[in-house]
């Protein structure tokens, strides 16, 4: 398939991934060892790119070097409890290159907690979910919604962070001057400054309680038969399955299923084997 070659894979394994690799790994006790961690990181470098050169020539053999890589850097996230974006992006796209679509956009979700503003991930995230073979689309409230409240979801938690402790600090400091000077700080300097504090303010409350109780997660398994309840004893919910690469929110954790809500707010059950969750 030609056009996947879009997505930016050239180099996934950086050095910067072993960085925050050894770096992680000297401060913290694991599972795994630095020499057992730098063996794997340079074991998976190698296979990806082995994959990489049979990838044209014999795909069968090529997808096979790219599972043993992406087995090698989910030991390094699993028993090395190593987290971060870079190291999720690069197996989202070792996924990607095996079409693998479920999975390259689960760890492409999981890349977006650390670096949301990669241009590269944010490009092969919404290449990925184009590929999807179902389309929820967000309903028009939604869309209206995330326009109107832009700064939320286009800016990442880190520059709504910066930006209103600087307002916060410039709010205290403007008060302050007005109140010993008040030709100095016109009125309405301080309010648009306590109006920015208090959005952004509360756009990082928002946020961080979203993180704490809301839990989101993908289909991995090629297709899925969404069910009324928590069995196949129930009736489909849907005229169709789902596949791979289809986004949700979890509603209710019940043993082997679990309660979603899809992007487009219908809900419906689905096996707890066939979902990866983002967090």
């Amino acid at each position: 398939m030609r056009r996947e070659r879009t997505v930016h894979t050239t180099g996934a394994v950086s050095v910067a991934v072993l960085a925050c690799v050894v770096a992680m790994a000297a401060s913290v006790v694991f599972a795994l060892n630095n020499t057992e961690l730098q063996t794997l990181f340079f074991k998976g470098n190698e296979l990806f790119h082995q994959a990489n050169d049979l990838a044209a020539k014999d795909p069968t053999q090529a997808e096979g070097l790219y599972r043993k890589a992406a087995l090698r850097f989910e030991r390094i996230v699993q028993d090395g409890n190593i987290h971060n974006g870079r190291l999720y992006y690069n197996i989202g796209n070792i996924y990607f290159r095996m079409g693998d679509l479920g999975r390259a956009i689960l760890n492409y979700r999981r890349a977006a907690q650390y670096t949301p503003n990669d241009p590269n991930l944010i490009q092969n995230l919404r290449y990925a979910r184009s590929r999807c073979a179902d389309r929820v689309d967000e309903p028009q409230q939604t869309k209206i919604l995330k326009t109107l409240l832009f700064w939320h979801y286009d800016f990442s938690m880190r520059t709504r962070s910066i930006i209103f402790a600087v307002c916060f600090i410039a709010l205290w400091v403007s008060a302050a001057v007005r109140l010993l000077r008040k030709r100095l700080v016109p009125r309405w300097v301080v309010a648009v400054l306590g109006i920015v504090t208090v959005v952004f303010l509360t756009s990082v409350l928002a946020e961080a309680w979203v993180s704490a109780h809301e839990r989101s997660g993908v289909i991995i398994a090629e297709q899925v038969v969404a069910r009324k309840g928590d069995s196949t004893a129930y009736e489909p919910s849907f005229k169709d399955p789902l596949h791979a690469g289809t986004e949700f929110d979890v509603v209710e954790d019940r043993g082997d299923w679990v309660h979603v809500r899809l992007l487009d707010d219908r809900s419906c059950w689905l096996p707890k084997k066939d979902i990866g969750l983002v967090r």
